[in-house]
Parts: C-alpha cells; structure tokens; sequence
C-alpha cells in the first residue's frame, strides 16, 4: 500500500516550544507536491513524538522552579540566605545549606532518571522504520503496520483500490474501515509512474478534533497539597512563638533583628528533610509496584503520586479493549419454537450439511431444517464482511507489485475485515456450522457449502448500517435460481415494526439482553423482477434529487421494508477482559463509583454494562432520551430526577446539551447514580467530564484507557491508568501508571494505593513531629534563659539529628502496613476511610503537635532539672534522651514490624554511640561513660514515651481500628 504524508500528527519541537512559552501558533494550509520535494519551499516539523519535559537548557531552571515554587523549600531558601547576613547569622552555614544541596540533588537526579526513561520511550517509538519510494513525502507500508501519521491512499496491490483500516489510536475502534484509493493514482498502469505525475495536494491547516491531545505536564498529588497547607500553619505557628519570645522580652533592643533571629532558630518547625523524604518514599512505593509478582508488566511513569490511588472515589473507563476485548463471539441462535447455544450448534451443522446434500424440497411446510437453512444462509449474505488472503512469496511478506497468483486461498490463509466485529462474529460462525464465505468484491460474494460447491450472489443493493436506521439490508440475485431477495437485519426496536405479527421477539430480545448479549434480528423478503426493477429506478431517482435526498432514499427503501418474514434472533456476546466482574465488584464495594465512557453505540454500551455487571442484574438503567434544546433537556432531568437507585445512560449529543444548559443540575444528579454510561463520547467530552467530576465534587478521579482516543481523559484525572494493549502504546505512555490487564486495577488499589497512602501520611507527619520536638526544647530553653536567641544545639548535633541518627528508622516507615494484602483484597470496605482523608488530617496534626510538645517539654525541663554540674551536661543529657526517644516513637508508630526495621533502628543507635567518641566538642566524654549519665537519660526517655505506650495499649484494646479487628 502506497501513501502520502501532508501532515504529521505528533507534537513537533516547535509545538511544545510554544506550547511551553503559551503563545498561540499560527496554522496554515499546506501544498505538497507530489514526487517533488523540491518543489516545497517550507521546511515543516519533524514527525516524532516527545514527551520529554525538559531539555539540557530547561533542565536545572525547570526542576528549581517546580521545586522552589512549595512554600516549603521556598521557606528553607530564605532561611539558608539569611545566613550569609552577619547580624542574622546562627551557628554554622553548612547546617543550612548541606540539607537544602541535599533535597535539591536528589530531586534533580529522580527527575533526571524519569527524563531518561520517557526520553528512551519516545525513542523506541520514534526509530520504527517505514520505507520510502525515493520521494521523502511517498511511504510504502505493508499491511498490518501502524500508520505513522495522516496519509493519503494513493495505490494498493487490490484490483478495486481498497483497504482496510483501524482506527483504534484516534476514537478507540478496533473494527476495520473500508477505504478506497486516489481513484487516478490507482488506475496508474505501473508504480514507478507515482513519480512521473504532475500533482499536489493541498491539505487544510489543522483542526481541533479527535486526532489532537494535550501533552505530558508535571501531576501533584493531593496529600502534597495537604502537607503544604500544614506547612504554612506551622510557619504560622513559628512566627506565632518567635513574636511572643520577642513580646516577652519587652520588645528590647534591635527587637526586629532578634524576632528573624527566633524565626531561624525555630525554622526545624518546618523539616526540610519532609519533602527528600517523600520524594524517595514515593520512588519506593513505585519500585515496590513495578516489583509485585501479581501485577506483572506494571510500570509506574509518574513516580510523584503513589499516594493518590489510595484515595479515589470515581473511576472513568473506556469499553472497548479497557473492559472488553473487542473480540466477538456468537452465542445464541434463536428460531422462534426453538433456541441453540453453544453446546447445541453441532445439531445445526448436521441441519446444514443435510440441507446442502438432498435436492430442494417442495415448499409444503417449513420444517426445523428449512427454517435453519433459511437463518443461516440470510446471516452469511447480510453483512459487509471481506474474506482478505495474506500475500506470501517464499514465506515472507509479498512486495507491492505482487500479483492474485501468489496469494494463497485456503482457509487457514483466510481471515474477516468489516467495519463492524458483530459481523466478523456471524460469518466466522456460519463457517463453522459449514457455510463459509470465501470471496466478495463490489458487484458479487460467494459462500462454499459444506461439499466444497460455490455458490454466488450478485450484489444489486447494499443499505449500511446507521446510527439513526439502526439496520443494514443487501439485495442479492442468486446466479443459480436468479431469485431476488432482500435480507435485512438490525436492532430489535428498528426491526419490530418491520417484520410480521410474532409473539416472540420482544421477550427473547429481553432475556438475551440481561444475559449481556447484543442482538440482531434478521429478516427477508423475495422479490419478482418486475419489483425489484420498479424499486431500482425509483431508488435512482431518489439518488439524484438535489432537495432533501436523504429523506427520498430512506422513503424508498422504507418502501421494501414492509411485512418481511422473519427469520431469526442472533446473540453475539463481547468477550469481556479476565475477571473483570470480580473486579468492577471489588471496586463497588470500596466505595469507588464507576463511569464508563465509551464512542460505541448506546445499545452496545448497555449491553456491556449488564455483561460486566457495572450495572447489577436488580438495578433498573434509565436511558436518557436524546434532547436537542433547552426545554427537552429540562423535562428530561425533571424525569430522571424521579429515579432512585437507578444507573444513568447518556449519549454525547444529550450530554452534551444538559452541559450546556444544566450543567450543576446534571453532575449533582448523575453522582447520585450508582453507575454512569456515556455513549457516543468523543476524547474531548471524555475529558470534559473528568473536570466537570473535579469542580463539583471535590473529589479524586482515576481514568483508564488502552486507545490513543483515551489519552486526552488519562491526563484530565487526578490519576492516569493505561492499559497496555492491542490498540498500542499511546495509552500507557501517556498515563501515570501503566499495567497489562484491568484486572490488575483491584490490587494496584486496593493494595498499593492503601500502603502508599497510608505511609506517605505517617512519614509526614513523623518528620514533622521530628522537627517540632526540637523546636519546643529549643524555645523552652531560651524561655529559661532569659528568652536569648542562642541555638541549644550547633553544628554537626542539628544535621546529624536530622540524617544518619534518626532518618533510616524513620524512613523505614515506608515499609509498615496495617494489614495484610490479602486482606485488603477480602476487605474492600477498607479502602472507603481512606477516601475520606482521615489518616492526614487537622486532627491528627494537632495529635502530633500535642505530643511533640509534650515530649519537648519533658526531655528540656528533665534535663535542666537533673544536671548538676555544667551545661554541656544539659546538651549531652537532653540530645541523647532525643535520639532515644525519637527511635522509641518510629518503634510505637509501627503497626507491622519488617526486618529492615529493625536493621534501621540498630544502624542508628550503633551510629549514634560510635560517633560520642568524636563529639567532644559538644559533649563531655568522662561525663557520658558514667552511670549517672545513663541512668538520667533512661528516665527522661521513660517520662517522655511510657505514658504514650500506655495509651496506645487503651485505645487498641477498647477502641481498636477497623483494620486491627480483621487482623485478629
């Protein structure tokens, strides 16, 4: 197959410069010359794709501005800066500036290792090679390659000049569209002549639709955005506390100049080692996913929000390729006295065979046989379906100028391209039950019977199938007979007023809808040929009319459309992906509300949200009526609103207008709702409902997808799932995390999402807690020496505090977990609590203010009541007892002990008391090696961690968590 490129459709360099600077570029129209590139004067953008965020200019500015731009390490900043001011200057410049250097270059090198990773994607995607016909604008491409941008279809080694297509990566369709040539390209007697032609194309500047979709951008979690709140109340806090030092002192003296030297004495309030902490915590949450043996393939591509999949209320999924697996499968045949399933369609083929073998008998009575027979030949005429026979020479893929002779046309070298897979699923079982259809071009089909005879059929009229009709319908003159008939099939609400009086079809058509099936009826009718050739000229005629053809055509068919007899009802189930009911079940029972937003048709998408269970077998689906205005769209929310407990189906169009007219009134009604399918959705509508989610309830969204089309609703949500599948890898690359199959969704939830959450909220508020203890026994020392601005704690004591003496065992806190995986996954009613927020709260903040206070208060005032001697007593006493008690309170914050806890716990306290050997300059070495040292450390630590132990033991044994009563 030959191509033309008049544009590309990635993002150029050029695009993300300007999508970078937000200025808006100007779009032209494009002319192309055809086998003459030199005859285009403009140089256009590369045809790659990037989804790089920086460069090596951007890089160093890029990360610093996403870094300095939280108050918190914008804070440290100005704290290490006001160090260089003499007057401002306390202690030593490098217990300021080590810890700042420290988070920076951590950050850069995370940020550095993602680059490189998207860098290498981009670049596998990139290097797939496609071969040019020496012009740099004509492509060869043989079948079953991705087409690597928009292309015109100049010539195909077909006779008739058509192909078939997929356009899976732009609306998620994974059936095959019918395409012609460039009719003048295709009658060209040799390919070499491509070149010869004088010709261009003039392509019109690019649109905004369904082939465009915004770029990568740098996601932050919600409980980043919690911390930086409470960071800005402990700031607050510590002005708060510097201000009442300074008003206690009586505002004396240069009382400014002591109130910033207070706020930098009081600045570990605010720990600046938070963020490095949940930077590498989030990076271990990450590699912990990628590691997990039940989720295999899983990719984490954006390692900064872990912690968002523990708290997610609304999930949006696409259907096809997402929860289904595009793969058609017939199910059921339906004769009206008599059903076949699966386990009964060797009595059809046995039917088929018999009916092939004797001669025809007279039309006295219509016998099950001939009923079959009739069924069967009606499903293997009425379709749009091509039989294709892969070209092989030599066992390799044939060139472009390989001819019909080399093709191969056995069956096992046969598959089936339609628009439709519902029609790929008929004809792949009419071959199986012994009627196989072997060949078909514009004008004729042929089907082989059971005995290897060919039948052919004359195609004299084909009607598509239309959202709007709801049916499609072929008229074939048999070559054998030279009977004329018409076969018409199509949904059970277009097809009921067209068929004769039955008293079956509309209960059957129920039953096999809450079976999940999606049903056609088929139907025909025998034409003389004084009939067929009074329709054919007024059909022609219609055809001509230049007002209102649409409306004469359908007339005139409509015309043929009257009393057919009915033949059959067919079932067709969608194969849906592994365990995707116990998982839709799962994610119910979290809490986790489910969307689903398809671009199929509404009858299909129901059908899919029975099958799946998305919507349970006692719940009652309203489907919302098409509205066009105002008025129609008010009286049909007025009736929804008098639904209860009901699941809502929409189409785009309708959606589209409530939006426009009711848009608060819709979304607070429709998240009511205990399921919610969107059909005839576009990208950008799949988008526009994840915002609308995001303004009105305030509450985290999670997108999944697997289609190029899905990408523009992956990057909307909060969290972006992809799923890598048959429709490529758009949807993974641009997603937040990728997995291999939407089963893995339970337990990348319900598990990882649970853990990250809940360690992100304890290492936080852990590392606060370790920063404000110091802070309270800092103030209560100046308040007992005459409120003096003098730090207690210098040099290597504040950066060692805050490093290798307390940040393994408090880190190791990645590793807790409250219960067990397995849990987890019996008990999804867990994870609802956690959508409420409560593991990171006010209240909870202010529990652990409450015991950093305490705690400062009891190691200060115990120190300064038991020393005897000299100071350096009370600096020795006091920081001891703190590295003791810090790692007592990580060893009570622990709900499940791992060994490399432990590990970190002795690593700390080895480094602590190897390193009292080279502290002489803080500590008194002969005073620290007596017992009286000891044993006033013991008791401080005691005084400040026993009463929190004790009350721990209380609340677990008379208020226990949910959790702690499924672990016992």
């Amino acid at each position: 197959m030959i191509f033309f490129l008049p544009w590309s459709l990635s993002r150029s360099c050029c695009e993300c410069l300007v999508h970078t600077c937000r200025r808006k570029k100007e779009l032209k129209v494009r002319t192309v010359w055809l086998g003459h590139p030199e005859k285009c004067e403009e140089k256009y953008p590369k045809n790659a794709i990037k989804n790089q965020k920086y460069n090596i200019v951007t890089f160093v500015p890029g990360v610093l501005y996403q870094q300095f731009k939280f108050f918190l390490n914008l804070y440290f900043l100005v704290v290490a800066c006001s160090q260089f001011v003499p007057s401002l200057k306390i202690g030593y410049l490098y217990t300021y500036w080590a810890p700042l250097g420290f988070v920076l270059a951590v950050t850069m090198v995370r940020e550095a290792v993602d680059e490189v990773r998207r860098c290498r994607r981009d670049k596998e995607m990139n290097s797939q090679l496609y071969s040019k016909l020496t012009s740099r604008w004509i492509v060869w491409k043989p079948h079953n390659q991705r087409i690597p941008a928009d292309m015109i279809f100049l010539r195909t080694s077909e006779k008739t000049g058509s192909c078939f297509i997929r356009t899976d990566q732009l609306d998620g369709e994974t059936d095959w569209k019918l395409r012609i040539t460039v009719a003048c390209t295709q009658r060209l007697p040799a390919l070499g002549d491509l070149f010869s032609v004088s010709a261009y194309v003039y392509a019109q500047k690019p649109q905004l639709d369904i082939h465009s979709f915004e770029g990568n951008f740098t996601r932050v979690g919600l409980l980043d955005l919690e911390l930086n709140r409470l960071t800005k109340a402990l700031f607050l806090a510590q002005v708060v506390l510097s201000v009442v030092m300074v008003a206690l002192q009586g505002f004396l003296g240069p009382w400014f100049r002591n109130l910033f030297r207070f706020v930098v004495l009081f600045s570990y309030i605010i720990p600046i080692s938070l963020r490095v902490n949940l930077d590498m915590g989030k990076s271990a949450y990450g590699w912990m996913i990628m590691k997990d043996e039940n989720i295999p393939g899983t990719v984490v591509r954006t390692s900064t929000i872990p912690e968002e999949l523990g708290r997610l209320v609304y999930l949006l999924t696409d259907k096809t390729g997402t929860l289904t697996q595009n793969e058609m499968v017939f199910k059921r045949l339906h004769l009206g006295t008599v059903s076949y399933g699966m386990d009964t369609m060797d009595e059809i083929q046995s039917h088929i065979i018999q009916s092939y073998a004797q001669p025809p008998a007279p039309k006295v009575r219509k016998s099950v046989s001939s009923r079959i027979h009739k069924a069967v030949k009606a499903i293997a005429l009425c379709h749009n379906v091509t039989p294709v026979y892969e070209s092989r020479v030599n066992g390799a893929s044939a060139e472009p100028e390989s001819t019909e002779a080399d093709q191969d046309f056995s069956d096992d070298n046969r598959t089936y391209q339609a628009s439709s897979p519902d029609d790929v699923a008929l004809v792949r079982w009419t071959e199986s039950v012994g009627l196989t259809l072997v060949n078909r071009d514009l004008t004729s089909l042929q089907l082989k019977t059971p005995a290897g005879h060919i039948l052919t059929y004359y195609i004299l009229q084909i009607f598509p199938f239309t959202s709007e009709s709801k049916r499609m319908g072929i008229i074939v003159r048999e070559e054998a007979t030279g009977d004329i008939t018409f076969y018409m099939k199509g949904a059970d609400v277009a097809m009921a007023s067209i068929v004769q009086y039955n008293d079956w079809l509309e209960e059957e058509c129920g039953n096999m809808a809450r079976e999940g099936l999606r049903t056609l009826v088929v139907a025909k009718k025998a034409l003389t040929e004084e009939q067929y050739q009074d329709f054919e000229s007024r059909y022609n005629q219609a055809k001509l009319s230049v007002h209102d053809r649409a409306l004469k055509v359908a007339a005139v068919v409509e015309s043929l459309e009257r009393e057919m007899e009915l033949l059959c009802l067919t079932g067709v189930e969608d194969q849906l992906q592994a365990d995707v009911r116990p998982t839709l079940e799962l994610l119910r029972n979290a809490g986790i509300k489910i969307w689903m937003l398809t671009g199929d048709k509404l009858e299909t998408a129901t059908c899919i949200a029975k099958s799946s269970h998305l919507v349970s077998r006692n719940q009652d689906i309203h489907v919302f009526k098409p509205v066009s205005n105002r008025g129609e769209a008010h009286l049909e929310l007025n009736a929804f609103r008098r639904k209860h407990d009901c699941a809502l189906v929409i189409s785009g169009d309708s959606l589209e207008v409530c939006l426009r007219y009711y848009e608060h009134e819709f979304v607070e009604l429709a998240c009511q709702c205990p399921a919610v399918v969107c059909c005839r959705c576009s990208p950008t509508q799949k988008a526009q409902i994840v915002r609308l989610l995001q303004q009105h309830t305030d509450n985290r969204t999670c997108a999944i997808g697997d289609g190029g089309n899905d990408v523009s609703m992956i990057q909307a949500a909060d969290c972006g799932i992809g799923i890598e599948g048959k429709e490529g890898k758009q949807a993974s690359l641009a997603a937040d995390f990728s997995i291999t199959q939407f089963k893995h969704i339970g337990r990348l939830l319900m598990v990882h999402g649970h853990n990250s959450y809940k360690r992100s909220a304890a290492l936080g508020q852990f590392v606060m807690h370790r920063g404000m203890i110091i802070s309270t026994m800092q103030a209560v020392f100046s308040s007992i020496f005459y409120f003096a601005s003098v730090p207690l704690y210098q040099g290597f004591l504040m950066v060692g505090y805050a490093t290798i003496y307390t940040m393994f065992p408090v880190f190791s806190l990645v590793l807790d977990q409250d219960v067990k995986p397995e849990m987890a996954l019996l008990y999804p009613e867990l994870y609802k609590d956690l959508t409420k927020g409560r593991s990171l709260s006010f209240k909870t903040f202010l529990i652990w203010v409450l015991i950093s206070v305490y705690q400062g208060g009891i190691l200060m005032y115990g120190a300064l009541v038991l020393f005897d001697q000299e100071f350096v007593h009370v600096v020795a006493i006091s920081f001891t007892a703190l590295i003791l008690t810090e790692l007592l309170m990580v060893a009570l914050t622990v709900r499940t002990w791992h060994w490399l806890m432990v590990v970190a716990e002795l690593i700390s306290l080895g480094c602590y008391l190897a390193s009292l050997a080279f502290l002489n300059e803080y500590f008194d070495l002969s005073f620290i090696t007596t017992w009286v040292f000891l044993w006033k450390v013991c008791v401080i630590t005691l005084v400040s961690c026993l009463p929190l132990y004790i009350i721990k033991y209380l609340k677990r044994k008379f208020s226990p968590p949910s959790y702690s009563k499924l672990s016992s």
